[in-house]
């Protein structure tokens, strides 16, 4: 199994990409390639002694930048390093291709090098959240701004695949996302997409509101991109603030510092639950092909997570079930195909 990893793609290339790189070959045994500039790469590979490890390096120039437009710079910088490193994956040099750069750039890249698996109307970009008692599947979480109900009811299955393969989560409780769990809750999209989950073979439970999301009550969450992304953003931003201040009460006083350093153990496990270097990066379901991305403020730890995911997916063959759970559900469904 070989892992292709953007070497270019964090707000700090490559020294993250090089670091991760270097650890899992290390430690794993792992295959990687790294793409990106050659002339950068090589001299901290060699100041970390990866001589002899399982590693090699694809070189190009060119960069997808975080303020580039997606797919006008895709095409523009047609051999940038996510373009170069998805073509591997292609081509069969790998199996999993992640990168922590421009997730819009990451998205036209994979469709326009690898397409989307045959039958997929939209691609989700998806992530794990941290919740009560264990993890959640959401998805789309900015892939898509506007959706149809057919594109949710194909998000649900991928995310449930997804949750099932990779997580180990047994019968996946499936949810939309709504203001309300009654039946007739919801806007427009929301209303039109629930019957088709009704209808479906999936453990669908019916309309969940944030709060049975971070409650456990649900294992995958669906909604559309604009919808998902201001809730992972705003997640973010909560548990930040929670953390901040708590550790900023805890240094206010000797008695508090003492009681801080008694709690540390509980403290460092709720970190971890809520930090997201611990999941990596999040599969962007639907492309034909294994592509993860990750945050621009990725450093090194977030990076091997994020290919030790990979890894999983690849080793679980989650590629090879979507495929065949798609050509299924579509042989079932009078749903129009895009060209």
């Amino acid at each position: 199994m070989t892992i292709i990893l953007d070497a270019m793609g964090s707000d700090a290339h490559p020294d993250p990409e090089v670091q991760a790189a270097v650890t899992v070959a290390r430690e794993d045994n792992t295959p990687i390639i790294l793409v990106g500039n050659q002339d950068i790469i090589q001299p901290k590979l060699d100041a970390l002694n990866a001589n002899g490890l399982p590693i090699r390096v694809v070189h190009t120039q060119e960069v997808l930048e975080m303020d580039d437009k997606p797919v006008e710079n895709a095409r523009k910088k047609a051999e940038n390093s996510m373009a170069v490193g998805l073509d591997l994956i292609k081509s069969g040099d790998g199996e999993a291709f992640i990168t922590a750069g421009n997730t819009g750039g990451a998205m036209a890249n994979a469709l326009m090098r690898l397409k989307r698996i045959k039958g997929v109307l939209r691609p989700a970009l998806t992530a794990v959240f941290p919740v009560q008692d264990g993890r959640a599947v959401v998805l789309d979480i900015g892939a898509n701004a506007d959706c149809r109900p057919e594109f949710l009811h194909q998000f649900a299955m991928m995310g449930s695949i997804y949750a099932e393969l990779v997580l180990g989560i047994k019968k996946p409780r499936v949810a939309l996302l709504s203001n309300g769990e009654e039946a007739g809750k919801g806007n427009q999209l929301v209303k039109e997409t629930y019957p088709l989950l009704a209808a479906s073979d999936l453990n669908f439970i019916g309309n969940a509101e944030s709060k049975e999301l971070f409650g456990g009550k649900v294992d995958v969450i669906v909604t559309d991109g604009f919808s998902g992304n201001i809730l992972l953003k705003t997640s973010e931003a909560v548990a930040k603030m929670i953390t901040t201040q708590l550790k900023k009460e805890l240094m206010s006083s000797p008695r508090t510092k003492i009681g801080g350093l008694l709690a540390k153990p509980a403290f460092e496990n709720l970190r971890k639950l809520m930090d997201p270097s611990e999941y990596g990066a999040a599969p962007l379901l639907g492309v034909d092909g294994l592509v993860f991305v990750g945050h621009g403020k990725s450093d090194a730890r977030a990076i091997v997570s994020a290919i030790r995911v990979a890894r999983r997916a690849v080793e679980a063959n989650l590629l090879g079930a979507l495929r065949v759970s798609i050509e299924e559900k579509m042989a079932e469904t009078s749903h129009p195909v895009d060209a």
